[in-house]
């Protein structure tokens, strides 16, 4: 949900709030991916589509689209529920982001796979 704190003075969502929120986001799915640390290289094509008022929910979805020898590319895409219109594209925007050791240097991502893990649900 879009808080006051997170607006800007027409009462919309802060464009530098939603950037930081996608590049958490972009980070968890990069993270996730390679199993490893991971930092933000780049940011390529933000789009704002439409603004995001005080009180809507903002649901973020991301998703790796290509693994390299050390470098992911994700996608984030941001969708607000707009009363009686349903959920409406507002944000999108692609992330290069790195797998790093820890000395903050670019280490190869293992593209094995992991061991399966019991699904879980919460009550």
């Amino acid at each position: 949900m879009v808080f006051p704190a997170q607006a800007n003075h027409r009462g919309t969502l802060f464009a530098g709030h939603a950037l930081a929120s996608m590049a958490r986001v972009a980070w968890l799915a990069a993270h996730g991916a390679a199993g490893r640390d991971v930092v933000m290289a780049g940011v390529t094509g933000v789009q704002f589509l439409a603004p995001v008022a005080v009180g809507q929910v903002l649901t973020l979805r991301a998703w790796v689209s290509r693994v390299g020898r050390s470098s992911l590319t994700v996608c984030v895409r941001g969708l607000a529920d707009v009363p009686a219109a349903g959920p409406e594209d507002v944000l999108q925007g692609v992330f290069e982001m790195v797998a790093v050791d820890a000395h903050g240097r670019p280490a190869p991502i293992d593209l094995a796979p992991a061991p399966a893990q019991p699904e879980t649900t919460a009550p």
